[in-house]
This record gives structure tokens, C-alpha cells and sequence, in this order.
């Protein structure tokens, strides 16, 4: 803007002169034939700079759509049958099915969560073979949502980002898309493991890096996790916390950088900021995929947790908050910092003037009340959050579109809306995007919420 802004003062310099000087015409013309060789200088030099502004400034990128796994009603748990195929599977102790009644109670988690076939069975059916198959329906149950929303032809895919942290069989589940969907050879994909509930976001930045590369092309990003292939059956109690909060759940997502499809999109990316915290011990080893004392596989999750994903906040928005926070809030966020006289106390910005709407990861009832109470933020603000995990449970990375698609369910994302999508998870990580709204978006045909959500928000009791 600014170089076109500079064309356009050298090409009416003449007429400037001509309106504040005496010179006459002819002046003008004998002057302007004096400096010549300066004047088409200046201007092929302001041509050019124009030129190269608009040929090497990224497209935007857009996100045109995105669909959310719903299971079929008869994979439906409730807690007392989640307690009762507990008991009935032979694997826990007394004192292990006990922790885990108190945790479900008091967990956030509603009486419509989902768990795969394999769970349901008694007793319960774990094997790569099931585990492959929930990949399987909730991986292409997104994907078909998607194409059919967006009648997207996945031979016009050109990059392909799958993420699921816990389960990666070989092939790949990029692999297993691209077989499934008959994409492109020259299709882009890639497949990340390990990263835990910030993947989503991950997920989402190597579509935006790739995106800068490859211009006209559309990318699909695959949000999973496998509950199949993460039951833990062993006696270790920090364990067994991901067994009660873990549910079904996974999404996709269409992004493009095609100019033309600024008119169909939902939204535009506005910013993406990581932070990984991992040279921390305390952060590294917080959620911790191991064996217990009897060999049984599991994830620990820490009590130092919540603490960690504070720390991490922190660091995140140490970047972000320069470049969405108004001038007038940064200036109360410093002038707050130098009066505090609790150096100990957490001091942050206020993000509801940089944001409408607030996604955050859905990670437990304690990992939303922490966020809430950091970031200052209203009942109403993490009330996405704390109705998917009412409603879906905890779906690791893909619980922010859960989120998302919580809020066009309600209609409440309206033309300029900016979202803060924030995952975090493992290593330690978190993630933040920030999406702007680029018209009034309605909840489309296959939105997860559509059939139930004038029954939320809901009164939770702990």
C-alpha cells in the first residue's frame, strides 16, 4: 500500500505544481523536459518497488471449511457405564476404580461423550486391529463431511497434514487418506506423531508454511486421537486420569491461498505463534507416555500440569500480544506491571480487547478454570470450551474446532470476529492461532452441534 501510495504522489506531482507555483504551462512542460532523466528515474523506480510488493507478498490464506467426527448414538457413554465396563474388564483394582469415579464426577465431562467399539466390548477389545479401524471411521467420517460440504474433488488437494499423537501404525494414516481417496502423486503429505493436543495448531502451520510455497492450492489438515490404542489397564492412578477425560473425536479442515476463494471462506489466518517450553524438565516430563511398574503402557499426567501450561501461556503471549493487543492496552498492560507489587502474581494483558471469542483446548475442567482465571476472562468466554467438553470430552487436538463449531452453531460469528485458538500439549507446547471471520458464518450441514445445541450451555455440577 504504502509503494502504491508513492506511484501515485510522483504521477500527480505535476499537476501540483501546476496548482501552487505561478509557472505556466509551458514552464512546466520545459522544466519537467529539463529533469527528465530524474522524473522517469523516480517513477520506474516506484513501478518497480509496486511490482515486487504485490509479486512477493504471500496470498492470504483462507480457511473455507472444516468438519467435526460425530459418532453414531450407540457408541454414547455415560458415566455409570463407563464404570461398569471398568469393573466388568477385569483390569482395575478396588482403589482403581474408585480414583476413577471421583475423576469422572468431577471431570466436566456430560453423559453423551463417545468411546470406539473397541471399549464398548466386553471385555474391552484393544489391538492394532481396532485401533485401526476408530482411526479409520472417525479419520474418513471428517473427510467425507468436508468434501461433501465444500464438493471439494480430492484430486485437487495438493498438501495433506495428518496429525495423532499416540497411535501411528504403518502405513501412515496420510498413507491411509491418499489410498482411501485416490489423491494426487504429487500430493504433499505428511504425517506427525507425538505432539500431543497442540498438534491441531502444529498441523495447521506446516499447511501455512507450505501453503507460502505453493501458490493456488488447496490444503486439508486431520485432527485426530486414538482412544483405542491409549487404554490404560494398570493401577497407577496419574494413569488412569486420561482414561476418564479422553473421548472420541477428530476433525478436518480445508485451508487455500486462492485469491478467488476469499468469497466461500469462513475465515482468514491472521496470525500463528508456537512455544515450546521443553528445555524444562519439570515441562518436559508433565505428560509422559511410559510403562508402569507391571508393564502396563499409559500416559502420566502430572500434578505440576497446570502450573507448566501457565508458564508456557505466559511465554506465548510475550509474542502474540504485540501483534494483536490495541496501542491503549499495551500501555495499561505495562503501566499494571510496574505498579504490582506482587511479583509473584501473574500479571497479563486484557485479550477480550484483542478478541471475540476465545477457543481453548478443552484439556479437563482444570486446565479451563486455570485459563479463565489467567486470562480474566467471563463464564461466558471459555464457555465453548466448557461445553465441549461436556459434550464430546476431551478429543485431544481437535477439541478447539469442536469449540469453533460451537460457536457458528450459535450464531455467533459475525463478519470481522477475531478467535483465539489456543492448544496445548506434551514436550510442553502451546500453540496459538488467531482467525478473523471473513463474513456472518453459519453452522454448516454437518456441524456436530447442530441437533443439540439449544439445550447448552448447561448447569455444570461438580
Amino acid at each position: 500500500m504504502a509503494t502504491a501510495g508513492l506511484l501515485l504522489i510522483f504521477c500527480i506531482l505535476p499537476l501540483i505544481a501546476l496548482t501552487t507555483t505561478q509557472l505556466n504551462l509551458i514552464d512546466v512542460i520545459n522544466h519537467m523536459q529539463n529533469h527528465l532523466t530524474a522524473i522517469t528515474t523516480i517513477t520506474c523506480t516506484a513501478v518497480l518497488g509496486f511490482i515486487i510488493h504485490r509479486t512477493t507478498q504471500p496470498e492470504p490464506i483462507y480457511l473455507i471449511d472444516f468438519s467435526c467426527y460425530r459418532p453414531a448414538d450407540h457408541l454414547k457413554l455415560t458415566h455409570h457405564m463407563f464404570m461398569d465396563r471398568s469393573k466388568q474388564c477385569g483390569a482395575f483394582n478396588e482403589s482403581s476404580l474408585e480414583f476413577q469415579n471421583i475423576i469422572l464426577s468431577r471431570s466436566g465431562l456430560g453423559e453423551e461423550t463417545y468411546l470406539p467399539p473397541a471399549l464398548h466390548a466386553i471385555p474391552a477389545q484393544p489391538s492394532i486391529t481396532t485401533a485401526r479401524e476408530e482411526a479409520e471411521e472417525v479419520i474418513f467420517g471428517a473427510l467425507d463431511n468436508l468434501f461433501h460440504s465444500t464438493a471439494l474433488n480430492p484430486q485437487g488437494i495438493g498438501i495433506l497434514v495428518v496429525n495423532c499423537s499416540i497411535f501411528n501404525p504403518t502405513p501412515s494414516f496420510s498413507s491411509m487418506i491418499i489410498s482411501k481417496y485416490n489423491l494426487p502423486e504429487n500430493v504433499k503429505s505428511f504425517n506427525l506423531s507425538g505432539m500431543g493436543c497442540s498438534a491441531g495448531v502444529i498441523s495447521v502451520h506446516l499447511a501455512q508454511q507450505m501453503l507460502k510455497v505453493h501458490p493456488n492450492t488447496y490444503a486439508v489438515v486431520v485432527s485426530s486421537e486414538n482412544i483405542t490404542g491409549n487404554w490404560y489397564t494398570g493401577a497407577k492412578k496419574s494413569m488412569l486420569i486420561p482414561n476418564c477425560l479422553f473421548r472420541t473425536g477428530g476433525a478436518a479442515v480445508l485451508l487455500s491461498n486462492k485469491p478467488g476463494d476469499k468469497h466461500q471462506a469462513k475465515y482468514k489466518l491472521m496470525h500463528l505463534i508456537r512455544t515450546h517450553i521443553g528445555p524444562n524438565q519439570t515441562a518436559y516430563n508433565c505428560a509422559y507416555q511410559q510403562e508402569d511398574d507391571a508393564g502396563n503402557i499409559g500416559v502420566t499426567l502430572s500434578k505440576e500440569l497446570m502450573a507448566v501450561a501457565v508458564a508456557a501461556l505466559k511465554v506465548n503471549i510475550i509474542t502474540l500480544g504485540p501483534l494483536v493487543l490495541p496501542i491503549s492496552e499495551r500501555v495499561l498492560y505495562l503501566a499494571r506491571k510496574l505498579i504490582n507489587s506482587d511479583k509473584n502474581k501473574l500479571c497479563l494483558p486484557d485479550f477480550k480487547m484483542a478478541f471475540d471469542h476465545f477457543c481453548i483446548h478443552a484439556g479437563g475442567r482444570a486446565v479451563i478454570e486455570e485459563m479463565e482465571k489467567n486470562l480474566r476472562l467471563k463464564k461466558e468466554d471459555v464457555e465453548p470450551s466448557r461445553m465441549t467438553l461436556h459434550r464430546f470430552g476431551n478429543t485431544s487436538s481437535s477439541s478447539t474446532w469442536y469449540e469453533l463449531a460451537y460457536l457458528e452453531a450459535k450464531g455467533r460469528m459475525k463478519k470481522g470476529d477475531r478467535v483465539w485458538q489456543m492448544g496445548f500439549g506434551s514436550g510442553f507446547k502451546l500453540n496459538s492461532a488467531v482467525w478473523e471471520a471473513v463474513r456472518n458464518v453459519n453452522p454448516s450441514v454437518h456441524n456436530p452441534w447442530n441437533d443439540c445445541v439449544d439445550k447448552y450451555p448447561v448447569e455444570i455440577i461438580y
